[in-house]
Parts: C-alpha cells; structure tokens; sequence
C-alpha cells in the first residue's frame, strides 16, 4: 500500500442491522483494504433455564471499519448485514486512530473480552427470574461466600433490601457502562 492511500485512510463507525454484526464483519473483512474492528463481550445472562453464556458487540449494531471513504463508501454500504455508514448530513466523521488504539489495548487480543460477573455497590440490575422479573433494582452490596448480591429495590413507593442468588440478576447494564468508561476519556479530549 503506498504512503498516499494508507492517508486516506480513516477509521468510521458503520451500523449493522440489528443483532447482524458478525455477518457485516465477515463480508468487509473480505475486501483486503478494508479493516474491521469488532470489539465483543462474552458474560452469563440468566434465563428462565439458568444462566447462559452470551457473546455480543460491545457497541449493538456497530461496528469499526477502516476505509478510504471515496472510493468503498457504495461497497461498505452494500455489504451484507451494515445498515450505514454513520453520518451527519454530508459529513461522515471519522473516528481518530487514538480510540481504535485505546480500545484494542482495552481488550482480548482476538477481540472479545470476559465481563466478570461481579457486582459493585451502586450498579444497576435487573431482576431476572421470579415474582419481581424485570424489575430494576440497585446494589446495595455483595454477599460472595453465598454468591448472593443486597440489592435495593424501589417497589409500591418505597425502597425494600432483598437478598438474591447473583445468576437471578441479569447485569447487562455493565456493557452499558464499560462503553461509558472505554468511550469517555476520547470523548473529552477531542
């Protein structure tokens, strides 16, 4: 690649349709100038069965690519399984290299990290399984030699503490949270 194009070449933010990030990796990963950065988590969600173990973007719906604009625009765009390429208007901005780079020092080489099944006081859950499914609720502190989390929970006006098994709170709002904490620290210096 000579010196001109790997200049034009920039990192954008590219959405998928929905639970299709996998599918619009593998298809751009199968232009050879065309990079893709698919950041991944794996955790336990519980089920109405028991907990599963679940693997998914870290950002639903989109995923990283690394293009020249002028001329893979139409292609990326065509691509199995993206939605778009985001943009405001006319302007597509591109994402500076620093984040790529701060992301993928922040995971697993192959991309996809461990969440660890922990929970912190003042995180928000929610209630999986029982007579309070669907419920959110808050940490109010961990319990690890029974593996059961104090959580407060906001119910008929007033805030009740309950003791439950950790794998009947589902903390998909972690993900929620490490893309706050992963994506801040770019945001603001730029």
């Amino acid at each position: 690649m000579s010196n001109s194009a790997s200049q034009s070449l920039a990192w954008f933010c590219v959405q998928t349709l929905p639970k299709h990030e996998h599918i619009a990796a593998a298809c751009l990963r199968q232009a050879s100038d065309v990079e893709v950065y698919l950041p991944r988590i794996r955790y336990q969600r519980p089920t109405k069965f028991g907990p599963a173990w679940v693997t998914e973007a870290l950002f639903l719906n989109y995923l990283f690519a690394r293009f020249d604009l002028a001329t893979r625009l139409k292609w990326i765009h065509a691509a199995r399984g993206v939605r778009n390429v985001v943009h405001f208007g006319t302007e597509w901005p591109s994402i500076p290299n620093s984040v790529i780079s701060q992301l993928r020092d922040s995971f697993a080489p192959d991309e996809v990290s461990l969440l660890s099944p922990d929970f912190k006081p003042g995180q928000l859950v929610e209630i999986a399984c029982g007579a309070f499914r669907g419920l959110q609720a808050v940490v109010s502190h961990a319990i690890p030699a029974k593996q059961r989390v104090a959580i407060l929970l906001d119910f008929l006006g007033r805030q009740t503490m309950l003791e439950l098994d950790c794998d009947h709170l589902d903390h998909s709002e972690v993900r929620t949270r490490t893309k706050l904490s992963v994506m801040q620290p770019d945001l603001v210096a730029a």
